[in-house]
């Protein structure tokens, strides 16, 4: 039934500090959208930005989020590039279970303290890029 995300949404204090952060540190595209809604994307997925008290729906705190990445960088790369973009690893690397088996994961907040796990599939474990949905 279900095959992917589409988007999640952080509430952050801060959207261009958000997006910044996002696009240098994670590589992601920003992008405009539905009267300038700010996001980044990824993939075939994006993360919309939302203003602290400015949220729709489901009123939310800054720092709320805790979302996990996959990335095809080794976790080496991942953990070089944070700390060259003087990010603070909080734990990591270590092994953690993700949604398709093993994987090794980085932890650090991103500025309005929301949690980002970057994992890397172990190799004899990494999914396989077909979404087809079985019945």
């Amino acid at each position: 039934m279900i095959s992917h995300f589409d988007h999640i949404v952080l509430t952050v204090a801060d959207i261009d500090r958000a997006v910044l952060f996002y696009k240098t540190v994670l590589k992601m595209e920003p992008i405009s959208f539905a009267n300038g809604r700010r996001a980044v994307q990824f993939g075939q997925q994006k993360i919309n930005f939302q203003l602290l008290g400015q949220e729709l729906r489901n009123h939310a705190m800054e720092g709320s989020g805790d979302l996990c990445l996959i990335t095809n960088w080794t976790i080496a790369d991942v953990v070089g590039h944070l700390k060259a973009c003087k990010v603070t690893i909080l734990e990591g690397p270590v092994s953690k279970s993700g949604a398709q088996g093993p994987i090794q994961s980085v932890y650090f907040n991103d500025p309005d303290n929301n949690l980002v796990e970057v994992s890397v599939y172990d190799e004899t474990s990494k999914p396989s890029s077909d979404h087809s949905e079985s019945e």
